[in-house]
């Protein structure tokens, strides 16, 4: 690459903010630069013309750990980047011969591409070619001038929150109702028949899988696959290109929101996409890799994600950096909450701390602390798994309810006591440091695992289309194939399957705290036994919205439900009132003895008097005897009957009765 002196004018500039800036310093326009490396013994800024031309200027200017300079002329739509040398101690990996993208960015010109051992090489920070010809650059962008019409944070309460979890691509890329130019961006999520599905459902939230700028890892660059997940996250400031432009983004954002549906993204903070220390000096890396990145003694990085690499938010640069990069999602694309992947990183000092820096910081600031904050509770480390440790302010979600959920409905292990605080809203998890019900986030599935479909129709994972001979993925998911692995065309089996769905979704739907859906189960959409679909962008995860989905009522009317026992305050009060009672089917209360008994599958729920929720989670009829009172059938399956005080019901699921309701024909 030509490479020539810098013929442009170049002040001192300022340590703040940092990345790039468009600013004026005195009468001059130009562009402020600014980088953390505190370990860095020279810092070179990279301009490049459209000419390719490397213009190359000596940043002379430090402020503690911070380098910077203003370069006077230039402006938005510059490419850059940087160069940074240092000591060869342990734990560092400089090397002024590769061009690394700034952790500040927010445009780049193209993504690194390392199919071929050379390839990689080149990205490598022992190799000693110049790589700045195929690096990614980055790009100066300016303050947006988008015209938001008035929009603000919807601040849904946490308990009328419906989330709906979803891959942008996934959700809308094989339906006929959108225009096939804009299926599977952001366009495509902001059409009407997306919106409108999510309306008629009753869906509150988006929980969107990363939407920030991600690489393919290197062994799925060399089979030729793709993550189409996201996780491996580059550029934690960029939507991703696959799905639109900043502005296809925001669209989609203002839209969603005059829908009333708020837009939760899930995030990546814990690694980054330079893997392990084979892997592609990128960015981090070869900035500071002892200040970005936990290290043990020797150097080596600790992997407690899993992933090659473990960010270390205790470090104050690095934490700054993760919180600038959320308050630019909220300020320039209106986004109203989180969703931490291996959220336990986030805590460790280096072991897990619930006062940790990055959750006192969020809680502490005037933009972050009003958003939604939901953590995934654990990481792959030591003492990673810490469901119920996060502090207030953060929701987690609840892999005990999934977890037990699925055992009670599909291995019927008959444990009472854990049906019951799982309805109840997990208080043996989260009723401590003034924490409640809403700190629980309810799923049954969620994209890392088993469909609902796949839940009952697999008892074993399927992921030999991902190219690791089926050894990727969890093998304990407390599923359930009825009796046939996979497909089946035997009316009973599917019938069966179909109950259980049922229980398993009336029992989120209707439990206490706040419930998470995956996207397509309501569709039926089976990735035929692939519980890590994560390199899988086709029809494996793609939703088909043109097969019969008769699940999309049932759904639609458990949440209009909930509503109403929201409505009357049951959600609020279970905890610390005497509104929820627990009764066997022969309509006494529950004694010790009866929470022990497993070889009962049978409850009842009585809220404030007025709703009885009858659970079943036998294969064969169940009855019940019923409270003093008249009671209506609110949810009824087919073969639902009623006399007089008993009531019977004819296979697996939950019947909803109200007290003294007026007439009311029963939801199927």
């Amino acid at each position: 690459m030509k490479q020539q002196r810098s013929p442009l004018r170049c002040h001192r500039g300022r340590p703040y903010p940092l990345g790039s800036t468009p600013t004026t310093i005195g009468d001059t326009d130009g562009v402020n630069f600014a980088l953390v490396s505190r370990h860095a013994s020279a810092v070179t800024l990279c301009l490049y013309g459209r000419d390719g031309v490397e213009t190359r200027i000596d940043v002379q200017n430090r402020s503690d750990d911070i380098w910077h300079i203003f370069v006077a002329g230039i402006k938005a739509g510059q490419r850059y980047g940087w160069r940074v040398d240092g000591p060869m101690e342990a734990g560092n990996c400089y090397n002024p011969q590769k061009l690394l993208l700034d952790p500040y960015a927010r445009a780049l010109n193209h993504l690194p591409e390392y199919r071929t051992a050379d390839e990689l090489a080149l990205y490598h920070h022992t190799d000693p070619r110049d790589n700045a010809a195929v690096a990614a650059k980055s790009i100066v962008v300016a303050p947006s001038d988008y015209d938001w019409e008035g929009d603000v944070p919807l601040r849904t309460p946490w308990r009328d929150t419906i989330i709906y979890e979803l891959h942008v691509k996934g959700y809308s890329q094989r339906n006929p109702a959108i225009p096939p130019a804009i299926r599977g961006t952001f366009a495509g999520l902001a059409h009407e028949a997306s919106i409108r599905h999510l309306k008629e459902l009753g869906i509150t939230a988006v929980e969107l899988l990363p939407i920030s700028q991600h690489l393919d890892e290197v062994h799925l660059q060399r089979r030729g696959m793709s993550n189409y997940w996201g996780y491996n996250v580059y550029a934690h400031n960029i939507p991703d290109r696959r799905y639109g432009s900043h502005n296809d983004l925001r669209d989609m954002v203002k839209t969603l929101h005059r829908a009333g549906i708020e837009v939760i993204l899930d995030v990546v903070y814990n690694h980054t996409a330079e893997q392990d220390i084979h892997g592609p000096m990128l960015c981090q890396r070869g900035i500071d890799n002892r200040l970005y990145y936990w290290q043990n003694a020797h150097g080596d990085y600790i992997n407690n994600t899993g992933c090659g690499n473990t960010l270390n938010a205790s470090e104050p640069h690095v934490l700054r950096w993760m919180l600038d990069s959320l308050r630019y999602w909220v300020e320039a694309f209106h986004i109203d909450g989180f969703r931490y992947d291996l959220g336990a990183t986030l805590g460790r000092k280096p072991t897990f701390d619930p006062y940790a820096a990055f959750f006192t910081a969020i809680r502490q600031d005037p933009i972050l602390s009003r958003c939604k904050h939901i953590s995934e509770p654990w990481d792959t480390g030591s003492d990673g798994y810490n469901l119920g440790g996060f502090p207030q302010g953060f929701a987690e979600w609840n892999g005990r309810y999934r977890d037990d959920m699925r055992g009670f409905w599909l291995w019927e292990n008959g444990w009472l006591g854990a049906l019951a605080q799982r309805l109840s809203g997990s208080s043996d998890i989260y009723r401590h440091d003034w924490r409640g019900v809403y700190s629980s986030i309810n799923f049954n599935t969620a994209h890392d695992g088993f469909t609902l479909r796949d839940l009952t129709s697999y008892s074993y994972k399927h992921n030999e289309a991902n190219g690791e001979d089926n050894r990727d993925g969890d093998s304990h998911n407390y599923s359930w194939n009825h009796g046939v692995e996979g497909e089946t065309d035997d009316p009973a089996i599917n019938l069966a399957r179909h109950h259980s769905q049922k229980a398993l979704l009336a029992s989120l739907l209707l439990a206490n705290g706040v419930p998470m859906l995956l996207a397509g189960d309501e569709l039926g959409h089976t990735q035929h036994g692939n519980n890590n679909s994560y390199c899988q962008d086709n029809e494996t995860t793609w939703l088909d919205w043109e097969k019969p989905a008769p699940l999309v009522p049932y759904v639609r009317t458990l949440i209009t439900l909930r509503r109403e026992l929201a409505q009357a305050g049951v959600y609020d009060n279970w905890w610390h009132h005497d509104d929820a009672r627990w009764y066997s089917a022969d309509g006494q209360p529950m004694q010790d003895a009866d929470w022990h008994n497993e070889a009962s599958k049978a409850l009842v729920l009585a809220l404030q008097d007025n709703y009885l929720l009858l659970i079943n989670a036998n294969r064969c009829p169940q009855t019940y005897c019923l409270p003093e009172g008249s009671w209506q059938p609110l949810l009824a399956d087919d073969g639902y009957t009623q006399e007089n005080d008993r009531a019977t019901l004819a296979h697996k699921g939950i019947t909803i009765l109200r007290k003294n309701s007026a007439k009311t024909q029963p939801a199927t």
